[in-house]
């Protein structure tokens, strides 16, 4: 970690960056912001960690805690509301077998995401695997798309 650590303030450095672009090459290199890199980048550069915290956790783009291999983003906006997401959304946790206030699984092969509107009122309920967008989502589909990411895993 430390040799990454020290790459990634070279290039703050060098390129004059701010908080956020540290930000997003510290989630690049981790795939989530680890909170001793926060604490390591807060002695360096004499920026409360407070500060970095704030940011990370105002912008949705930044994650603090570790994510699945397959990130699966489940609207919960008023047309997907209405067309029935949280009875997907409860589908999804039984078969993650996630307990609730979880949102990713022990093996961190899979994180469900809420998200208040992706923009696709159209076709919902909709739910994003991967970044490929299922419209009109069924839970049997759902299960469907879920246990054939499953068998690939395994």
């Amino acid at each position: 970690m430390e040799k990454i650590l020290n790459k990634l303030y070279t290039n703050y450095k060098k390129d004059a960056g701010n908080i956020i672009s540290l930000l997003q090459d510290i989630q690049n290199e981790f795939g989530y912001i680890p909170e001793d890199a926060i604490y390591w980048f807060s002695g360096r550069l004499d920026i409360p960690a407070s500060r970095f915290f704030g940011i990370a956790t105002f912008y949705a783009q930044f994650h603090l805690a570790p994510r699945g291999k397959n990130i699966i983003t489940t609207c919960c906006g008023t047309a997907c509301h209405v067309k029935g997401s949280e009875r997907l959304i409860n589908g999804l946790m039984k078969e993650l077998d996630l307990p609730e206030g979880e949102t990713t699984t022990g093996d961190r092969e899979f994180t469900v995401e809420k998200v208040n509107c992706v923009g696709a009122c159209s076709i919902a309920p909709v739910v994003i695997i991967n970044d490929k967008v299922h419209g009109k989502s069924s839970t049997d589909n759902l299960m469907k798309a879920i246990r054939k990411l499953k068998e690939k895993e395994n």
